[in-house]
């Protein structure tokens, strides 16, 4: 496949899924590099700058932050890679995972217990608020 050259920041935006606004901000902080210009003065992306941008979607869609995204693309791009570095990112990510998910679900059950507390009829009384004004922050 030839590497289609001089596509517009519109078209990259649409035929990758990241917004216009999105693409000059990953070349900002340094996740891409920053676009060739035209003799008009415009960025200009090519196909493989599309692939890049799927990537990075696609991985962020997945959760990983930039700092993740950054360090998976280089892997991406590196031949003499070896998956064990890839799988510890990945295992990291799914460790923080796990960590948010428990912190969730302990969140949800105090929630839980404060409803089933409530009795949600006509009366001012109610555990819920009475929590959340006793909570020492």
């Amino acid at each position: 496949m030839s590497d289609h050259i001089g596509m517009t920041i519109g078209e990259v935006a649409q035929r990758s899924g990241v917004p216009a606004k999105t693409i000059r901000y990953y070349e900002d902080a340094g996740v891409i590099g920053r676009a060739l210009r035209g003799e008009n003065k415009y960025r200009t992306y090519s196909d493989s700058d599309v692939q890049t941008l799927r990537f990075i979607h696609r991985a962020r869609s997945l959760g990983f932050s930039l700092k993740e995204v950054t360090d998976l693309l280089a892997l991406y791009r590196n031949r003499r890679r070896t998956s064990r570095e890839v799988k510890k990112i990945a295992l990291a990510h799914v460790a923080e995972i796990d960590r948010k998910i428990a912190e969730l679900t302990a969140i949800r059950k105090t929630i839980a217990n404060l409803a089933e507390r409530c009795r949600g009829d006509d009366r001012p009384d109610c555990p819920i608020l009475d929590e959340f004004e006793a909570l020492d922050l």
